[in-house]
């Protein structure tokens, strides 16, 4: 459970705050209490059914010490994906990953693209994939590790550039 002022991580949006919690009367009159998200980078508002928190994937904002797992996934090159498939199988595996909301599954998608990044052209999807993923990062990483995000966004461009 999710209190008023918390951040919480919304599955493919990224890190939002529970602006409130309200009831709201659904279909058949019947009554149903709705965390109201403002995502923080979008600014956009979702409202998530209490009960469904955990179905969605909403959860909390990583601590420092998951921070540092995701920052090993990062550096690992060993289990990146090869460039066999094609772009939009890709893609799609990616897509899927993101949605999951696992902090360590949107690393490796920002790791593999990037790299993938280095030896071809990325279609327009996969471009788009990559920032994504850059920016839930960077906007997770920033919280869990209390620096800006511009440290964050350098320290992994340092990172990921051979």
């Amino acid at each position: 459970m999710f209190s008023i002022g918390e951040l919480a991580v919304y599955p493919g949006h990224g890190v939002g705050s529970i602006g409130s919690i309200e009831t709201r009367r659904i279909s058949g009159g019947a009554t149903q209490k709705f965390y109201i998200i403002k995502i923080l980078a979008s600014g956009a508002t979702i409202m998530v059914p209490v009960d469904n928190e955990k179905a969605v994937g909403l959860r909390k904002v990583i601590n420092r010490n998951t921070a540092s797992k995701v920052y090993q996934v990062l550096k690992e090159k060993s289990d990146t994906v090869e460039d066999k498939q094609t772009w939009n199988r890709r893609y799609r595996e990616y897509m899927e990953k993101v949605k999951t909301g696992c902090v360590m599954e949107v690393a490796k998608v920002f790791r593999n693209l990037y790299l993938l990044k280095a030896d071809k052209e990325l279609s327009f999807g996969e471009r788009r994939m990559l920032n994504t993923a850059k920016g839930l990062l960077i906007k997770e990483l920033s919280i869990a590790r209390r620096v800006t995000e511009a440290k964050i966004e350098d320290e992994l461009n340092k990172l990921m550039t051979p």
